[in-house]
């Protein structure tokens, strides 16, 4: 029997998350992860307790010199981490 229509593994799994209302916590878990390689090792030091909520990342930071400089690169680091996930997951960040 011959398959008239097929679809890859990747598409079948990402419809399934979706569908399953998976797909953003997932998204969501590999940015948090993936914080220290956008932003660096010395800056993910001092930041801790990242959450998102609404497309919005809470970044609790310990030094206000080190919340100045992230926050002058908040644009740069949302495109990153949205380049990441493959998709606009955070449309802002909020430095406490």
């Amino acid at each position: 029997m011959k398959r008239s229509y097929s679809e890859s593994i990747d598409t079948v799994i990402g419809n399934w998350l979706r569908e399953q209302g998976l797909e953003t916590p997932l998204n969501q878990y590999r940015l948090i992860n993936a914080w220290p390689q956008v932003v660096g090792n010395y800056f993910a030091k001092y930041t801790h307790d990242l959450n998102i909520y609404n497309q919005v990342l809470f970044v609790k930071v310990s030094s206000s010199a080190v919340r100045t400089e992230l926050s002058m690169r908040k644009e740069q680091i949302k495109e990153h981490l949205n380049k990441i996930a493959g998709a606009q997951v955070i449309a802002d960040i909020v430095f406490r």
